[in-house]
């Protein structure tokens, strides 16, 4: 017996001093490719994410405006794209004439003047609106952004229109997997090419896992199947065998959790490059507006310099010229406009 006990704790031993050599990350090659910035919604106005729910009127709760763009625009996509993101993140809704509209939210009552479900409207109809109405930053006692340009809720046509190189992200609203049918014969009918652009898609699992027979070796995912491989392989990376729920899957790693990766972040892109995985960091868990992407530039800095998957983007704005200074293209007067945004931000997230 006590032969026995030996042998096992010589084992446990010899994994336990081996398990720093199986995760480090300097023994793994060097990633191939490069960083990919996914910019949320295009250029968005900011808002504090904290108290927000699904129900929540974002478009009430803004930072004081520093630029003049909306969310989900063919205009805010495009210069998201000059600005530096690889892949532009967009919310897609079926309209009632059986056509597709850009625009995030259930109802047009947030961010318009009109009245009611956006699904059940034309598109005509959703264009006729003003989708930067609603935005105030002071409670409602000024609108600074209504009249300033005239953006209209864009139909999916004209949006790939502006994105003829740029990735595009899809986000799926809704439960029903026939609106993956409707995007995809959108994309064929407007010649949309989705594998040499590199687009992605996500949302429910009724719809992603529709996509996912449409298009076979696209990004397609869902939030529940990329928290369980999170989940999974924080609990099992120590052996380095990827959990099943990772193969073909996303993995989320938050800035300030990074630590908790094993291999992080050479080792970790090996291994999730094998199970064809994508790896996304996100911004700050548990720090009161966690969930989301990177708003301020200085986080770039807290990114090893090897990583080169893809990085979640709110802020694109002040975001992707840090990141790719030649890429800036704002003047002096919005560059100095956007500091004393972030000035603020500093001064809340703190």
């Amino acid at each position: 017996m006590k032969f026995w006990l030996g042998r096992l704790a010589l084992v446990l031993a010899v994994a336990f001093l081996g398990l720093p050599f199986v995760n480090a990350s300097w023994l793994a090659s060097k990633p191939v490719g490069a960083i990919k910035l996914i910019a949320h919604r295009g250029v968005a106005q900011q808002f504090s994410r904290k108290g927000v729910d699904n129900d929540s009127c974002t478009a009430t709760r803004i930072e004081p405006p520093v630029h003049n763009y909306l969310e989900n625009t063919s205009r805010s996509a495009q210069k998201a794209a000059e600005m530096g993101a690889d892949m532009v993140e967009l919310d897609i809704a079926p309209t009632a004439d059986g056509k597709i509209a850009v625009f995030h939210d259930w109802t047009v009552d947030c961010r318009t003047e009109g009245k009611g479900e956006t699904r059940s409207r034309t598109l005509a109809e959703l264009q006729a609106l003003y989708p930067g109405y609603g935005y105030t930053a002071d409670g409602g006692r000024t609108f600074p952004l209504r009249g300033l340009h005239k953006d209209h809720i864009p139909g999916l046509e004209e949006v790939l229109a502006t994105l003829p190189r740029a990735a595009i992200l899809f986000n799926f609203k809704s439960k029903d997997a026939a609106e993956a049918d409707l995007l995809a014969a959108a994309l064929k009918a407007a010649g949309r090419d989705v594998k040499a652009h590199g687009d992605g898609f996500y949302g429910a699992p009724g719809p992603v896992d529709r996509i996912r027979q449409i298009y076979p070796t696209a990004w397609a995912w869902t939030k529940e199947g990329a928290k369980a491989c999170t989940k999974d392989y924080l609990l099992t990376g120590w052996t380095s065998f990827v959990p099943e729920s990772c193969k073909n899957g996303t993995i989320m790693v938050p800035l300030n959790r990074q630590w908790a990766y094993w291999g992080w972040p050479n080792r970790l892109l090996q291994r999730m490059n094998k199970a064809g995985a994508r790896v996304v960091v996100i911004g700050p868990y548990g720090e009161g507006e966690s969930g989301t992407g990177l708003s301020l530039p200085e986080q770039l800095g807290q990114i090893p310099s090897t990583f080169t998957g893809y990085i979640w983007v709110e802020d694109i704005w002040t975001v992707g010229p840090a990141f790719r200074p030649s890429r800036d293209y704002r003047n002096q007067a919005q560059i100095d406009a956007a500091e004393e945004g972030l000035k603020r931000r500093r001064a809340r997230m703190k």
